[in-house]
């Protein structure tokens, strides 16, 4: 197990490496550079001349290096990286990349993990009951709500929820982490209360297409599970069927199940992405999707490094859990 820890470690540096190369690389892709954004937006102000302008934003280019070949420009950046721990500076933000990722990790990770878990545990559940009940109304229904959760654009159900929140409940902030009246005060109980309000509906969007995801994967595994042949023999012993699905058929089920939480957690994420832009949440989605379009290389490109260790680390973590959940698996 430790050998295999170690080559798992290993391997995933690469892999990790491959995925910073690659995101870093495909940011670059489209013509120009922040710079170009930087001098547009200086001649819309005013005030500035064309070359005035130009000037700024070669200064711009010279200070940080964007002139550099995409290669040196990595190797500088992951090398502040791996030294230092210096993710660059933010063009577009304009402030450093570690002190953004420290401000809004924290809370795009806790409104993730929520929607995960919610959408882990109520998928699970669901997919035991239909499974159980293979053509019934309760299996069609489920089957319905899963078509329906996987194929409509979040975004779609985002501005739906905003509407009936601001109109049909009548709520007067219906965006942003609290309301004006909480934003700069201490923590309290109304506080907590008012936080749930207003990132509740993410979760429930961003979880969404889990619980579909984890319905289906649950219940295609247990009926399989339930058409072999030691199920069989554990009726004919006379078991009781309540016993033969808990104690037999569901364990087994979970092994598939288990490995495919590994690579749900950036799933999440980009769930809570089209949510959060919606709803104008201040956390990593919004400030992703503006690095983007302002091609602000050093944020979006750490960005997605942070979405690579997320998806190695899940998977890791789900090996470990199924070692834990079958003695039989061996990683000699």
């Amino acid at each position: 197990m430790v050998r295999y820890i170690i080559n798992r470690l290993l391997s995933s540096i690469l892999i990790l490496i491959v995925i910073t190369i690659v995101a870093f690389t495909i940011i670059q892709i489209p013509p120009g550079d922040f710079a170009e954004v930087y001098k547009a937006e200086l001649v819309a102000l005013g005030g500035t001349s064309e070359e005035q302008a130009e000037e700024a934003a070669n200064r711009l280019r010279d200070k940080y290096g964007l002139l550099d070949p995409i290669p040196i420009q990595y190797i500088k950046w992951m090398g502040a990286i791996v030294l230092r721990g210096d993710f660059g500076w933010s063009f577009s933000q304009r402030v450093d990349v570690s002190d953004l990722l420290a401000q809004r990790l924290p809370r795009t990770l806790w409104i993730a993990l929520s929607a995960h878990a919610i959408s882990s545990l109520v998928g699970i559940i669901l997919g035991i009951y239909v499974a159980n009940r293979q053509y019934s109304f309760a299996d069609n229904t489920a089957a319905a709500f899963a078509f329906f959760a996987t194929s409509f654009p979040r975004f779609s159900i985002a501005l739906i929820i905003m509407y009936f929140l601001a109109f049909g409940l009548g709520w007067e902030h219906v965006s942003a982490m609290h309301s004006p009246e909480f934003r700069y005060a201490p923590w309290s109980i109304a506080k907590a209360i008012d936080l749930l309000k207003h990132v509740g509906p993410v979760i429930l969007i961003a979880g969404l297409g889990g619980v579909a995801r984890n319905l289906r994967v649950m219940r295609g595994n247990l009926l399989d599970v339930l058409n072999q042949q030691y199920v069989t023999t554990a009726r004919s012993k006379g078991l009781d069927e309540r016993r033969v699905l808990n104690r037999h058929a569901v364990p087994n089920a979970l092994h598939p199940i288990i490995a495919y939480q590994g690579t749900v957690l950036p799933y999440m994420l980009q769930g809570e992405l089209e949510a959060a832009i919606v709803f104008g949440l201040p956390t990593i989605a919004p400030m992703f999707a503006e690095a983007l379009l302002k091609q602000d290389v050093f944020l979006s490109g750490s960005i997605m490094l942070l979405y690579g260790i997320l998806l190695i680390a899940g998977n890791f973590i789900a090996d470990m859990a199924l070692a834990v959940l079958d003695p039989r698996i061996s990683y000699s």
